[in-house]
């Protein structure tokens, strides 16, 4: 229930907007009540009096009332979608701005497709109940109210028969209330992984058609669609039950007042009129007991979602920015320095253990080493994608950890060996590393990134579309619109993650002068695959098993029985 109430609070905002929509539901719903006495009016007046003065006045007060009723419910929900669609707007915005602030460790442990169902499809539950959701139970108390006034005064006995109903049905909404919450759980959880499996297919589908694997692909999303139509139909059987049975238990308040309502007009005690608008009230009662039902049923649905949503919202980042962050003055020299760090991915199983050393400022350090020796990790700490477990890391003296995050990650430049371009143009994701770069400057960078020939040559130049991951690019031209792209930010430091790993040597040779130009005067961290590459390294830091085991320049650990060596001439006589 807790996410109702915080759900609520979104429409603070707009409280104008939401005080008007209610009252001209509200009012809407006033206008409701009058056409049942009207009725009285014409059928009383025609079975007793003959006179048809009155019968012309009250159809011409209902034909008022319909159209009174019909102008305000058009304002009323004109507004509503507007208040709607702000507060989906901004529970989503604080879902997408909850996840910028999540550390790196948060994405790897959840699947896109479960983070994306939570961003849109819980985003649009949790607004159907509680946007038109709060609207329908203030109208239907309202009614409810206003009903049972007009009841009781028109005749007591006959109201309280109509209220017999009430016990059971509220009964009725505790026992689904009980059985359907857990399952909505559920459902949203087969949701999520059904959207997860959709989003890996889409993503994988070169895998996939490589290994001809479509139809396992189309085997395994059936079976997560089908758990999720299971759990689906196992709440709509639930609801299947609940609901008729509730619509019947109120109609037998409908068919008491029938029965004795006839013996009361061969009494005398009622007239016609009386009771033909009695049970037009008594449809107009039990209409919004109804609505309250399917109210519920929603709601359950929608505190699923709004667990979901919220719990992103909650979650804190493994990475925080300590509340004294630094943002030093002076220009960044690029000293770093590791001071026995040590990290764990998994406790008990150190990723890295007691690494020692120092990065004077413009020098070019190499990181070697087998698969899982622990290179990477040495990246992702001192970017701090995520925190040593013990240790201290410095940039100019200062502990990362007391820096702004954005300070520390603005002095980076981070060329991967898969680089990520967004779906947009060749000009957009160059300018990812200044989003207030000129076209001049997006030019610049592109001429010293060795990528402004091949740009020129696509179909609509700089303008042109990469597709989604840059799927409409070579690997060697995403590399080099990802050294533009660093070009633009101009940053201190450069991280070179086996930047040139996944390219035929000839375009090597152009990344390779492309980085050259970008790690001149600059403080670089070079991750290699192909040891060859990094002859020009000032010093080259061996990592074995998370540990640092050598350093030295390229020709003194050739020059001895080192592991380096052992390296470099495995990878020569391959």
């Amino acid at each position: 229930m807790n996410s109702l109430l915080r759900v609520l609070s979104y429409l603070k905002p707009y409280q104008g907007k939401v005080a008007l929509t209610l009252f001209l539901a509200i009012s809407t719903t006033l206008l409701d009540l009058v056409p049942p006495w009207l009725t009285k009016v014409i059928v009383d007046n025609l079975v007793e009096n003959k006179d048809m003065t009155p019968v012309y006045w009250a159809i011409a007060g209902i034909a008022f009332v319909y159209l009174a009723r019909n102008f305000t419910n058009h304002k009323r929900i004109v507004i509503n979608n507007k208040v709607e669609q702000s507060v989906v707007f901004d529970l989503r915005s604080e879902v997408y701005r909850s996840f910028q602030k999540l550390s790196l460790k948060y994405f790897e442990n959840r699947s896109t497709g479960e983070l994306m169902s939570r961003a849109n499809d819980d985003v649009n539950y949790v607004e159907r109940i509680f946007i038109d959701g709060v609207e329908q139970v203030v109208t239907a108390v309202l009614t409810l109210i206003g009903i049972s006034v007009i009841l009781f005064y028109m005749h007591w006995k006959l109201a309280l028969l109509a209220l017999l109903p009430i016990p059971f049905l509220i009964y009725g909404a505790w026992i689904y209330t009980e059985k359907a919450h857990s399952q909505y759980h559920v459902v949203r959880k087969r949701a999520a992984s059904m959207n997860s499996k959709l989003q890996d297919s889409i993503s994988g589908i070169r895998e996939t058609l490589s290994f001809n694997r479509q139809l396992h692909e189309v085997e395994q999303f059936e079976k997560r669609s089908r758990d999720y139509c299971e759990g689906t139909l196992k709440v709509m059987r639930m609801w299947a039950i609940y609901s008729p049975t509730m619509m019947f238990l109120g109609s037998l308040g409908t068919v008491l007042i029938l029965l004795f309502g006839a013996g009361l007009v061969q009494a005398n005690e009622i007239t016609v009129g009386s009771l033909v608008a009695f049970v037009g009230y008594l449809a107009l009662f039990y209409t919004p007991i109804n609505q309250l039902h399917s109210v519920n049923h929603m709601l359950q649905h929608a505190l699923a979602s709004g667990d979901r949503l919220f719990e992103i919202i909650d979650t804190v980042p493994d990475v925080r920015e300590s509340p004294n962050a630094v943002l030093p003055l002076t220009n960044v020299r690029g000293i770093i320095h590791f001071d026995q760090v040590n990290f764990s991915y998994i406790e008990g199983k150190p990723a890295i253990r007691r690494i020692e050393f120092t990065l004077s400022a413009g020098e070019k350090i190499a990181l070697v080493g087998h698969t899982g020796s622990g290179k990477s990790t040495l990246v992702k700490l001192l970017m701090r994608f995520y925190d040593v477990d013990s240790g201290i890391i410095s940039l100019d003296g200062y502990p990362i950890k007391d820096l702004k995050l954005s300070y520390l990650r603005e002095q980076i430049g981070l060329v991967s060996q898969d680089p990520f371009l967004f779906n947009g143009t060749v000009a957009e994701n160059i300018m990812y590393g200044n989003i207030e770069a000129s076209r001049e400057d997006i030019i610049k960078a592109a001429i010293a990134s060795h990528a402004d020939p091949f740009i020129k040559n696509l179909p609509d130049g700089y303008d042109t579309q990469v597709g989604e991951r840059g799927v409409k690019l070579s690997g060697g031209e995403k590399h080099r619109i990802a050294i533009a792209r660093t070009f633009l930010k101009d940053p201190p430091i450069i991280i070179l993650d086996e930047a040139t790993s996944t390219v035929d040597t000839k375009t090597e040779y152009h990344i390779k002068e492309a980085l050259n130009k970008l790690m001149a005067g600059r403080t670089t961290l070079s991750i290699a695959h192909r040891l060859s590459t990094l002859e020009g390294a000032d010093r080259i830091l061996v990592m074995r098993d998370g540990e640092l085991v050598e350093s030295g320049t390229h020709d003194a650990l050739i020059s001895i029985d080192s592991e380096y060596a052992n390296l470099f001439q495995y990878q020569v006589h391959l």
